[in-house]
């Protein structure tokens, strides 16, 4: 079984196509990287496996279930970490965990669920005197009360310092190791890479890229950096180099040589060097960072379908759109 099982979903506001066509699985007990610039339809995509928008064309299924017909049990096996998460600021951290450990007929112990987040000690303050990052740690414990099956979590590192990411980072993990799956919509690429097995990129409302990190580099064919210490380097030795195929960029610090080349010529820059009678002392590959893949399939170097230059406004448009209409289906 799969936690979630996306097959043809469209979703429009209006004239505005927020999810176009959209094909997605995520399989149970994985970390699934969700990554999209604004306006891509990620919101738009956890609203409707929670059943806050209904697909205008398409299925739904989440933990094997009907996301429309069965959305309460959905709603009642996972987890959500949702984006401006708000709290009752007059109520305490523990009253918070209390009322969502009702509200899944759990029976976990509030205090032990605010260790989890690191927030025990002011659990008996009011939530409106907390800090930001202490709020999302809260939202995040009331997420993973009740051991769901299943956690959304949508920006989870935002207003955390690096101490809170890392922390945050190993709770994934924990309750990935636990069995849950976890479905991981963040723009910090880096949280992205340091816990997820597979990432999906989402842009203009369609999927354009689903894989590992290591399998995107590949199919993205996204230029390495190709570090070379040599015995001497020289401008003549430089202009060689920078003239072999698939080379981008070369520059010299000394006797090192940075090569910005596509993975294939790396060979080629190697036996060029050689051939220049210089000689190659050491080398290394500098893979390409998370956030230059993303901008590979984000940008129109990738060829991908869907509405183009859309501008900010119209961005603002989709996100209005879609608030109305969710309120309206849910109270329908």
């Amino acid at each position: 079984m799969t936690a979630i099982e996306l097959v043809g979903v469209t979703k429009r506001f209006g004239d505005v196509v927020a999810l176009r066509d959209l094909d997605l699985t995520v399989e149970n007990g994985e970390v699934f990287g969700f990554l999209g610039p604004n306006g891509a339809g990620k919101s738009t995509t956890i609203n409707v496996l929670l059943d806050f928008a209904r697909p205008t064309e398409g299925q739904a299924e989440v933990l094997g279930m009907d996301a429309q017909r069965r959305s309460q049990e959905v709603r009642r096996r996972t987890g959500v970490l949702p984006e401006g998460f708000r709290t009752y600021d007059r109520l305490t951290g523990r009253q918070h965990v209390e009322f969502a450990i009702d509200s899944k007929e759990a029976n976990d112990d509030p205090i032990d669920v605010l260790e989890r987040v690191g927030i025990a000690e002011a659990a008996d303050r009011k939530v409106g005197g907390y800090s930001k990052g202490m709020t999302q740690r809260l939202a995040l414990g009331m997420a993973i009360t009740g051991e769901p099956e299943l956690l959304i979590l949508d920006e989870p590192s935002t207003g955390l310092d690096p101490n809170g990411a890392r922390e945050m980072r190993e709770l994934v993990r924990e309750e990935r190791d636990r069995g849950a799956t976890i479905f991981f919509s963040s723009h910090i690429l880096e949280q992205v890479e340091a816990v997820c097995d597979r990432v999906g990129i989402l842009r203009e409302g369609e999927l354009v890229a689903e894989d590992s990190v290591s399998g995107l580099r590949e199919a993205a064919g996204t230029a390495q950096t190709l570090e070379v210490t040599v015995d001497s380097a020289d401008e003549e030795l430089l202009a060689s180099v920078q003239s072999v195929e698939g080379v981008a960029d070369a520059t010299a610090s000394g006797d090192r040589l940075s090569v910005t080349c596509d993975p294939d010529a790396k060979t080629q820059v190697l036996e060029r060097i050689e051939s220049e009678g210089a000689t190659v002392e050491d080398f290394s590959t500098e893979e390409a960072s998370l956030e230059e893949l993303f901008v590979s399939y984000t940008t129109d170097g990738q060829s991908t379908g869907g509405q183009r230059g859309r501008t900010s406004d119209e961005e603002s448009s989709e996100d209005n759109g879609s608030e109305r209409d969710e309120n309206e289906e849910v109270r329908a």
